[in-house]
């Protein structure tokens, strides 16, 4: 992380432009603190731009089914290439794996815990039989079913209020929700965090990534002061994975990664949508070893059956 603060300072105030969500708020108050502290800025000088992304409009269905991951980036993309805003903060979870070449993801946040949390019950064992479990997202209903292939997936979708005003209505039995999410809303006592080893997590799950012109060095430069190399390193080995998978809205993919002193370790396993298939491998390499991703990628691929293989496309 590089903590030598730019000397120049903007002639205007950066626009950070933003989902509305509670959540991604929480995420912009978080970089501009970040940003502010890094130069000495005062808060005036980073704007918050926010806008009510299509996939926080649209709740009744899969992502999958309209759209995908492109949903929750489209509006701050179409700001940033007008120049409306300077700068777009996501959580690198929701951004599709392939970006216009025209955008940079110049800094990625510290890590936050990359743990699920299971709302509901004390324990992936002690949810009652035939239970429902409220979620849309493919990776946590496949797990859960190759867990608990008795257990019945429901969809569910919002933020984090609705989802558990959903659970208390009954809509649901149990939810799942991301950790890093519930403690950036300051809601760390709801719910049971799952093991990060017994429960893989979402690819990049817990980063918040800072996008801007890949053309504008100076924004680039304010950005590269709040940057995490480790969190950056690990978040594009995952996003290489999936590129790597051919992995999309619909593919079952969970990937832990472990930092060495010198090389990353991707722990990633896929599955079929209903559970009952499950291909788990690892590999381990430097953070700047590009093929890295791949290699696990097509080993997994490799060893998973057709009822797997039919979700990802590979390279």
């Amino acid at each position: 992380m590089n903590t030598q603060p730019i000397e120049a300072s903007p002639e205007r105030p950066l626009k950070l432009g933003t989902r509305a969500s509670p959540l991604a708020m929480a995420q912009a108050y978080e970089t501009r603190a970040r940003l502010c502290a890094a130069h000495g800025w005062p808060e005036a000088m980073v704007e918050i731009v926010a806008v009510t992304a299509s996939g926080d409009k649209i709740l009744d269905r899969p992502l999958a089914e309209i759209g995908g991951k492109a949903l929750w980036t489209k509006e701050l993309d179409a700001w940033l290439f007008d120049g409306e805003i300077d700068i777009a903060v996501h959580s690198m979870k929701d951004v599709e794996t392939l970006r216009p070449e025209q955008f940079c993801i110049a800094a990625v946040l510290p890590r936050a815990d990359v743990r699920d949390v299971l709302v509901g019950a004390a324990s992936i064992h002690a949810i009652p039989p035939g239970a429902r479990v409220g979620t849309s997202a493919p990776r946590r209903a496949a797990q859960m079913l190759h867990a608990r292939s008795d257990l019945t997936i429901v969809g569910f979708r919002g933020n984090v209020a609705t989802r558990l005003a959903k659970l208390q209505s009954g809509e649901a039995d149990v939810t799942l929700l991301a950790a890093a999410g519930l403690q950036r809303l300051d809601q760390t006592g709801v719910g049971t965090p799952l093991s990060e080893h017994e429960w893989l997590p979402a690819p990049a799950q817990g980063a918040i990534g800072i996008e801007c012109l890949a053309a504008n060095e100076r924004v680039r430069g304010y950005l590269s002061a709040i940057d995490d190399q480790p969190t950056h390193n690990a978040v594009m080995a995952e996003r290489a994975l999936l590129k790597a998978l051919g992995g999309n809205c619909h593919s079952p993919i969970a990937v832990l990664t472990t930092h060495h002193e010198a090389s990353l370790t991707l722990r990633a396993a896929i599955y079929s949508p209903d559970g009952a298939e499950r291909i788990e491998a690892h590999e381990t390499f430097a953070p700047d070893d590009t093929d890295g991703p791949q290699r696990l990628a097509h080993r997994l691929l490799a060893h998973a059956p057709e009822s797997v293989t039919v979700h990802f496309s590979g390279e």
